[in-house]
């Protein structure tokens, strides 16, 4: 069995699920997620556990378990705690502003970048160098978090660009002038 899939997920204090066929819910202090699983798969609720189970020991099914159970998993720990991801900026100029629903990014180029908030998601500029992004459904943080680090990538020469806080960038020997 998948070692991450047959793993029971434990619902903590003040976080709910209900399955319904398909369609799993999950609510808890921080707000409500759902997800609906492959046909294949079956999510069953036994004593403040959701155990996730395959008809086979199929490749494909295998697959589906793990992400199946991991999926399920983010969504308790999103609706409880939630997720954040933490950008900087550096580079000469290279500044965030946060406009109501929308972050405008000055990050280098000859127009300021706009990019509108997704509903669900909250943006935190707390310096014009950093961003906090939180939510509660994880993929929706990491993409955006993605779409913002898109902008400007970090270079590997002067290390300039929109980095994640803990995310290291390998640094590049620039061009000797050798004779």
């Amino acid at each position: 069995m998948s070692r991450i899939g047959r793993k029971p997920i434990t619902l903590p204090q003040g976080v709910t699920a209900t399955v319904e066929g398909k369609l799993i819910t999950v609510k808890g202090p921080k707000g409500s997620l759902d997800f609906t699983c492959h046909k294949d798969m079956t999510v069953e609720f036994k004593e403040n556990e959701l155990v996730v189970e395959r008809p086979s020991d199929s490749k494909n099914h295998k697959s589906l378990h793990g992400t199946t159970r991991a999926v399920i998993n983010n969504m308790v720990i999103g609706v409880n705690e939630g997720y954040v991801k933490k950008l900087k900026m550096i580079g000469v100029g290279y500044r965030a502003i946060l406009k109501g629903n929308v972050i405008v990014i000055s990050a280098g180029y000859s127009h300021p970048v706009e990019i509108e908030v997704p509903e669900g998601l909250s943006v935190e500029v707390p310096k014009n160098t950093l961003i906090n992004i939180s939510g509660i459904d994880k993929q929706a943080v990491g993409e955006f978090a993605a779409n913002i680090r898109g902008v400007r990538p970090p270079e590997p020469y002067l290390g300039k660009g929109i980095r994640y806080v803990d995310e290291y960038v390998r640094r590049k020997e620039g061009k000797t002038a050798k004779k």
